[in-house]
């Protein structure tokens, strides 16, 4: 099915304003406070959407379809994990961390645990973190191409990972972190009008309501419970922990005017992740269950015994059920979502590698540390591209960067915010230990007992290397 010439207009003239954007903030950057947590004086709304966009985004946008097809609306608690972690960042990591880095002019993550540790702790953080950013920064981009190779049948999904990659990051290389949060906030008005408006109503209508969904589908896809409790606790201790060590999160709260607009931020950005998007995400992609089952893709290949990969059923649905203008609406939401993401975590790794990996080059011309800055990001999107290119399943590689990330970074943190002397070591080997144990298992696709994710096994370890190093150095 080709996508009509209107379709394509409109979607063509968003990427084009977004690119805008990014022009519009290009000569705004006169230093590295401006680029990468925007001049510190940022209001709670943009802030608040601007974490729920890159947070959920298109990856988990997507994701989230995916899991409405296979698990219908229990599919919803993942993000249930991100209210928790929102909300438990707020009470325990801002209050801790914001003055602190107001003071010092933090601009990433690991200097907190520099303060907190040694600069050699900050070193490994940075590089961990770098890691698991270019990873989920590929994510998006392959979520990004799989929804336009759906869209667009005649272009293959490599070709659309060079081209949503492209424009991803040439906005955000040009633009830095003001561009994203406010593009982020203009994406994400872009796509909760699109699913509220145009989605959800029209996919309903389409398939034929509650009963046609009740008769199609068995009932444990209507059940909030058809998920295991092993299931819930590999997303809760993968996603809660993400909000402790996150790159994007941090640059967030450093770039919030005082504390109070941080905390009222996060407590913004965990009701939008649930339930507001969860069950959005969760209920299109049960819809598009739904039409698979009643043969609406017959046409392009998809029947009985033939299903496509559950990720594709959400863009799939909305290309068959949606009239010539609003898909090219819709399409420009999930794209907004996607950018979202992309270009928050493009910002993060590249903050991680000029400031706690490449710090000696930085100089006092402001300027000449922009364009460094600008060059750096540029050649980590061309890293994320290249991955991208690798990888098929977007939550599968959201996960596994999430999990690097936490099991490496989340006990140090922990030994920062609650221990009263942390010990560097402590620090250093938990964060070894951990990101390698769940880095080796994921690598090599180690079967875990009780089926119990990598990460579990990553941050048990980090927990009794710091413990054990702790007491030791102590004595």
């Amino acid at each position: 099915m080709g996508i009509h010439w209107i379709d394509l207009s409109i979607f063509i003239i968003y990427l084009v304003a977004m690119l805008g954007v990014g022009f519009y903030f290009f000569n705004k950057n006169t230093s590295k406070d401006d680029y990468y947590v925007g001049g510190r004086n940022m209001s709670a709304s943009h802030i608040g959407l601007s974490v729920v966009a890159t947070d959920v985004g298109g990856g988990f946008s997507i994701g989230l379809g995916g899991l409405g097809f296979v698990l219908g609306l229990s599919g919803s608690w993942m993000l249930f994990t991100g209210l928790l972690g929102a909300w438990l960042s707020a009470v325990i990591l801002i209050p801790r961390i914001y003055s602190v880095a107001r003071e010092h002019k933090f601009l990433s993550f690991p200097e907190a645990l520099a303060y907190y540790y040694n600069n050699k702790v900050a070193f490994i953080a940075g590089i961990i973190s770098l890691v698991g950013y270019i990873g989920f920064t590929s994510s998006q981009v392959l979520a990004g191409a799989k929804l336009a190779s759906a869209t667009f049948p005649s272009v293959s999904i490599e070709s659309a990972i060079l081209i949503m990659g492209v424009i991803a990051v040439v906005y955000t290389v040009i633009g830095g972190i003001k561009a994203v949060i406010y593009t982020d906030t203009i994406q994400w008005i872009i796509l909760m009008a699109g699913m509220v408006l145009i989605g959800i109503p029209m996919a309903y209508y389409k398939v034929g309501g509650y009963s046609a969904i009740r008769e199609v589908v068995g009932v444990e896809m209507l059940s909030m419970f058809n998920i295991s409790g092993v299931q819930f606790l590999n997303w809760l201790i993968t996603i809660v922990p993400i909000w402790f060590v996150g790159m994007t999160l941090y640059q967030r709260i450093y770039a919030c005017k005082d504390e109070q607009t941080a905390k009222r931020a996060w407590r913004i950005a965990g009701l939008f992740e649930w339930p507001v998007m969860a069950f959005m995400g969760v209920l299109l992609g049960l819809f598009a269950r739904v039409a698979f089952e009643q043969g609406m893709f017959t046409d392009i290949g998809y029947g009985p015994g033939n299903s496509p990969d559950a990720e594709l059923g959400l863009p799939l649905l909305l290309n068959h059920i949606l009239p010539v203008g609003l898909l090219g609406l819709m399409m420009s939401a999930y794209f907004s979502a996607i950018m979202s993401t992309a270009d928050s975590c493009l910002m993060a790794a590249s903050g991680n590698f000029i400031t706690d990996i490449l710090s000696p080059l930085q100089h006092k011309d402001q300027s000449h540390n922009i364009r460094i800055s600008q060059l750096v990001t540029l050649v980590i999107g061309a890293l994320a591209i290249l991955l991208a290119t690798e990888m098929r399943n977007v939550l599968e590689l959201m996960l596994h960067s999430y999990a690097f990330m936490v099991s490496g970074l989340v006990v140090p943190v922990m030994g920062m915010l609650f221990v009263k002397k942390p010990s560097p070591w402590a620090a250093l080997i938990s964060m070894v230990v951990g990101g390698a144990v769940t880095l080796t298992l994921i690598v090599l696709d180690v079967s875990m007992p009780f089926g119990l994710d990598a990460i579990f096994y990553g941050i048990t370890l980090s927990i009794i290397s710091f413990i054990a190093v702790q007491y030791l150095t102590k004595k």
